[in-house]
């Protein structure tokens, strides 16, 4: 079975009750089961990687709540578990930028996240200055940037995720390694033109059924886009059971689905920091 990285799974759900309009996400819109935020455990989440072909699981972390069980899994196996790290606090951007140094240097930080929907009312879409203090941090510690595109699932505003609001970040900060994440619906080929356009762009399909995906990111996938797109499930809110095998059963040549499923992650996100990264064509 070939190699795949999951580079979005949630282990902190159980950790503390989760606000209502997670849950009615999960009940609305992902149609979950309650077991959605039940405390995880590790050697389950292990035997779900391994039946899956999953080498390494990228665990949410957050730096100002951080959760107990990621680190905990982080520190028990470093072979197969690394972090992204969200919970960014913009508006005070020097002690927040501090910490988030002072964690790259101790913990398997792989990446870090910001969703514009989720911070500030919604009110600050991610071409807005208040963002620039975290672009030129992440730039300059070559540490991969994660931002939410699409309309989210709970219900808070969503225009500030409209994949167009990155075209000015990627002109101002060419040097910056940047992926859209939970795909860019209903938005998907202004997302693909970005794409294209810019070599420091990546897309990742998390919390997304491969068997969803539009036709024109497929289409992209087999052809010029194939070092592009990268695989996540946004687990436990899609099972690796489930979209593993989904994505092994997409219409992809064997070279686009490894870089699919592996070496697109591999080589964006766990490349070493300060390697020179290229665009796939």
């Amino acid at each position: 079975m070939k190699k795949t990285i999951d580079c979005l799974v949630n282990v902190h759900f159980g950790e503390r009750e989760q606000p209502s309009w997670m849950v009615r996400t999960r009940d609305d819109y992902f149609k979950g089961s309650s077991s959605m935020f039940d405390p995880v455990d590790m050697s389950a989440l292990l035997d779900e990687m391994d039946a899956n072909g999953v080498a390494k699981a990228v665990l949410m972390d957050n730096l100002t709540t951080p959760s107990v069980t990621a680190r905990k899994f982080v520190e028990a196996r470093p072979d197969r578990f690394a972090l992204a790290i969200g919970g960014l606090n913009l508006l005070r951007p020097v002690p927040t930028l501090r910490d988030l140094s002072a964690i790259t240097n101790d913990l398997p930080v792989v990446y870090t996240v910001v969703g514009p929907s989720f911070w500030g009312d919604g009110q600050y879409p991610p071409s807005d200055a208040v963002y620039y203090p975290l672009y030129a941090k992440c730039a300059e510690l070559d540490l991969p940037l994660c931002v939410n595109t699409g309309i989210p699932g709970p219900p808070i505003p969503g225009e500030v995720q409209h994949p167009i609001h990155l075209d000015r970040v990627c002109v101002r900060f060419p040097e910056l390694r940047l992926c859209m994440i939970h795909g860019a619906d209903p938005w998907w080929d202004v997302a693909i033109r970005m794409l294209i356009k810019y070599r420091n762009l990546r897309l990742m399909t998390s919390a997304w059924s491969p068997k969803r995906l539009p036709d024109s990111l497929l289409h992209y996938m087999r052809t010029r886009g194939t070092g592009k797109i990268i695989f996540a499930s946004d687990w436990p809110v899609l099972r690796m059971d489930r979209v593993v095998p989904e994505a092994r059963a997409l219409d992809l040549s064997a070279e686009a689905m490894d870089r699919y499923l592996y070496r697109n992650a591999a080589d964006f996100f766990f490349a070493d920091r300060g390697a020179v990264f290229e665009q796939e064509n």
